[in-house]
């Protein structure tokens, strides 16, 4: 799948402030024929990323989450940063869980200077990343395998992880309320993460500002649980004080 051009990302950053946008708006804006706008939102939409509308296109219901590989196409840098900055919170010689998402792959390529680490993960596409890393060894958890993004989901899995108690866990989340609610769209995923949270002594959340921007139906967790939140811009207002009322350290990481 090919990355999205600067066009697009602008369109989609764009959407997730209003909602909605118009061909005609956005030709004006970008300078641009209505027909390349109209070939921009089509191929959007192919991925899952917006729907398509009469004159435009409109942002998700928030119900059904985006197609997972589309999603590793939304803000790869803003991603790779948060996970160098987050890998770097993490000791050599230290236990940590990983959970599924996009953002926490990037922590897992960052990872692969460390020494010593034990990781623990539900998520296929770590063990895929740093299976071959020399300082990392690697346990599964068992379960059962989500094809759409490659998560190990259900009882088995959440049975799994509460046999450990671990030193680091790495979250990612799919949409963060302005009240802190932490949101997800299967609840055998949120079953997971929470089993994740309550094993680990430090929690780092990973997650980049347009989380802020979405929204989905399944409550993970409250970001007053979290230790550490590994972001690329600063937090709203609102998040800021749930965060300084409750010691949540907040880290930018710049892009």
């Amino acid at each position: 799948m090919e990355i999205l051009s600067s066009r697009q990302n602008s369109i989609l950053a764009l959407a997730g402030k209003q909602g909605r946008v118009d061909v005609e708006e956005l030709s004006l804006s970008f300078q641009v024929s209505p027909q390349t706008i109209r070939k921009d939102l089509n191929s959007l939409c192919d991925r899952q990323l917006l729907q398509r509308v009469h004159g435009g296109a409109i942002v998700g219901s928030g119900i059904v989450n985006v197609n997972y590989e589309a999603r590793r196409l939304l803000a790869p840098r803003a991603k790779k940063a948060i996970g160098q900055k987050a890998a770097a919170l993490i000791s050599d010689n230290s236990s940590l869980l990983i959970n599924i998402g996009t953002t926490t792959e990037q922590v897992a390529h960052a990872l692969k200077i460390h020494r010593g680490l034990l990781v623990i993960t539900n998520n296929i596409n770590a063990v895929d990343i740093m299976k071959d890393f020399p300082g990392i060894k690697m346990i599964i958890a068992g379960g059962l395998v989500r094809r759409s993004d490659g998560g190990i989901v259900g009882v088995a899995a959440v049975d799994f992880i509460n046999q450990f108690k671990v030193d680091y866990a790495v979250i990612g989340v799919s949409a963060i309320d302005e009240d802190g609610s932490l949101l997800d769209f299967d609840f055998r995923e949120v079953r997971v993460a929470q089993a994740i949270i309550a094993n680990a002594r430090h929690v780092i959340l990973v997650a980049d500002t347009a989380k802020l921007e979405r929204t989905a139906p399944i409550r993970i967790s409250h970001i007053s649980q979290i230790s550490t939140i590994v972001t690329n811009r600063d937090l709203p207002e609102k998040l800021e004080k749930i965060c300084n009322d409750n010691d949540v350290r907040v880290v930018v990481a710049a892009e």
